[in-house]
């Protein structure tokens, strides 16, 4: 315990002192040389929401989940009810939003917003001078400079140049503090893109190309997988190197292997990641994706690879017919990568066409702390749980970072995926999650028929060594020989219709499509319809949902329950079936 306390100190003090760096490193860039213009007319890369653009304007404020109405007001007097909000204003993410608009007033209040944010936080105060921010905020400023400088006196295209010069500055001098993943990718591709951009700051180019070409061969992995595991995060990941393969494109630069690579590997993990309706699943603390945004980048992207037959990215993929099955077939991440990551090992995600119908919790990071550490556990995914534990285990929160995270300190030790090669996708997965807790090893067989009209699984729970039982028995006889209760879940996506049928022997589970699924198991566990929520982000407050239960106990050394979804009606419009109607407000 001593030693826990004491790391989280270490982590505490780590944190200060990156503070204090990063300030110094803004106050100090502020100070030196300011670009005189741009080298080249920039265009915009990002695509923002026209329907959040509106809300902008309406002075309806909703980031990290928290809504804030304040009409006539400037973005920078909101009070902040959460450092995730700060984060979210200084990252000007929300600049695409009101460029999709592309009116007068949007326009004007983009420009008021932007120089309000120079003439109070420029000099180097304020929370957004972080290399990840920093390097977001930048690319937002070139991709839409011309509706920022449009109409506007010298005097603020002084201002906004020296700003943009600080920013680059201080990115060159602070990339490095950035955490190895997503943040520092976007601190180097904002340091790229403004050194290529802007006129007096093409030196700070070679080493920051040098630079992501280490990260790229250090951070992505010969699969295409991040550490993470964060399906949204590659996305993020992959969209950046793209954004800098263009810019370097256009500048005349070469593009290094290393780069050109890591594009490469990356591209056939989104696509066995992509659900039919162009989503992704949602493990590890990742969402859909922004709409459109996965097929945009695979298709700027150029490359061919198609889904991997194999494993990608820890997850593997079934599909047949109009289904997609995605399994989460992999030990979660450990460490620090681990700070969002959810203990679903052996969840799955089943979408028919463009519509999902058993899905993951998702991230509940936007709603507050409790519904985040409920989001990472186990019973917040379609895959079993034993009662009052989850297959990976949080520990202690740690002072890490920008606000106190929590890692997994307790993941299975072997997990393993094995396909059987015959007319059925056949799937045999398993995991050791509960054997330090219960003696207990989870096994997942999974069936698709080769028309995707059916899924068959079986999941067992049994003690496997002579350890195991031995472990096992201890636990039985603690119980009182009642037996180890465990659940298996299967959360129903909210625009599904789900009800009991068959005298509550099934699940019937209607589609907005006009498809119908059905439920069935082989009455070895009891079944429940009972209440679950979707976690989706952009949402003020979790969306109602159901989820089908199988309750049982293990009383002997294993226990085996078989399942099926098999569809059970199609619909007359399958194939024009391609409107996402679903409420993402």
């Amino acid at each position: 315990m001593a030693g826990m306390t004491q790391g989280v100190k270490t982590g505490q003090n780590q944190a200060r002192i990156s503070y204090i760096l990063n300030r110094f490193a803004a106050r100090r860039a502020a100070r030196g040389q300011a670009a005189s213009g741009f080298v080249s007319q920039p265009e915009p890369r990002t695509i923002g929401s026209f329907a959040k653009g509106r809300q902008l304007m309406a002075g309806n404020f909703l980031f990290a989940g928290f809504l804030i109405e304040a009409p006539d007001q400037s973005i920078w007097n909101l009070p902040v009810p959460d450092p995730a909000f700060d984060e979210a204003l200084h990252g000007f993410t929300w600049l695409d939003d009101l460029a999709a608009v592309g009116d007068r007033q949007s326009r004007v209040l983009s420009q008021d917003w932007v120089g309000d944010w120079i003439t109070r936080f420029g000099d180097g105060s304020g929370m957004g001078w972080q290399p990840d921010l920093t390097g977001r905020r930048v690319i937002r400023w070139i991709n839409h400079a011309l509706m920022l400088l449009n109409g506007q006196e010298r005097s603020f295209a002084n201002q906004f140049f020296a700003s943009l010069g600080a920013q680059t500055q201080y990115l060159s001098r602070r990339w490095k503090s950035a955490p190895p993943g997503l943040p520092r990718f976007e601190a180097l591709t904002g340091l790229i893109y403004a050194s290529l951009s802007l006129t007096g700051m093409e030196a700070l180019a070679d080493p920051a190309i040098q630079a992501l070409s280490r990260e790229c061969d250090a951070q992505i992995d010969a699969q295409g997988g991040i550490p993470t595991r964060n399906p949204e995060e590659l996305l993020e990941v992959f969209t950046l190197l793209g954004w800098a393969r263009i810019a370097l494109r256009e500048a005349g630069r070469n593009i290094s292997v290393e780069h050109l690579s890591a594009i490469d590997r990356i591209a056939p993990t989104l696509r066995t990641l992509r659900h039919a309706d162009g989503t992704l699943a949602r493990f590890h603390g990742g969402g859909r994706g922004a709409e459109g945004r996965l097929d945009q980048v695979l298709s700027g992207s150029q490359t061919k690879g198609a889904a991997q037959p194999g494993p990608a990215m820890g997850f593997a993929r079934m599909q047949a017919g109009r289904c997609t099955v995605i399994v989460d077939a992999a030990t979660p991440p450990k460490g620090a990568a681990s700070a969002d990551a959810h203990a679903s090992t052996l969840a799955f995600e089943l979408s028919s066409g463009r519509r999902q119908v058993i899905v993951s919790c998702g991230s509940g990071e936007q709603f507050g702390r409790e519904w985040h550490r409920a989001g990472r556990a186990t019973p917040s995914h379609s895959t079993l749980s034993i009662e009052g534990f989850s297959s990976s285990r949080l520990g202690p929160e740690r002072g890490l970072g920008r606000s106190p995270a929590i890692w997994l300190d307790e993941t299975p030790s072997q997990t393993w995926a094995k396909t059987e090669h015959d007319p059925f996708h056949h799937r045999i997965f398993g995991h050791d999650g509960y054997v330090p807790t219960h003696g207990m090893t989870h096994m997942r067989e999974l069936l698709l028929s080769p028309d995707g009209r059916l899924l068959k699984g079986c999941d067992t729970l049994g003690a496997m060594t002579a350890q195991d039982r031995r472990r096992f028995e201890t636990i039985f006889e603690r119980e009182k020989l009642r037996g180890i209760p465990f659940d298996i879940r299967f959360h129903i996506h909210p625009d599904a219709d789900a009800t009991l049928d068959m005298g509550g022997h099934a699940v019937s589970i209607a589609l907005k499509s006009g498809e119908i699924w059905v439920f069935r198991h082989d009455e070895v566990a009891q079944l429940a319809l009972e209440p679950s929520v979707y976690l989706e982000k952009g949402r003020i407050r979790p969306r109602p949902a159901l989820q089908i239960v199988l309750s049982s106990k293990v009383l002997d050394y294993a226990c085996q329950i078989n399942w099926t979804f098999a569809k059970a009606q199609d619909t007359p419009a399958a194939i024009r079936d391609l409107e996402d109607d679903s409420d993402r407000v």
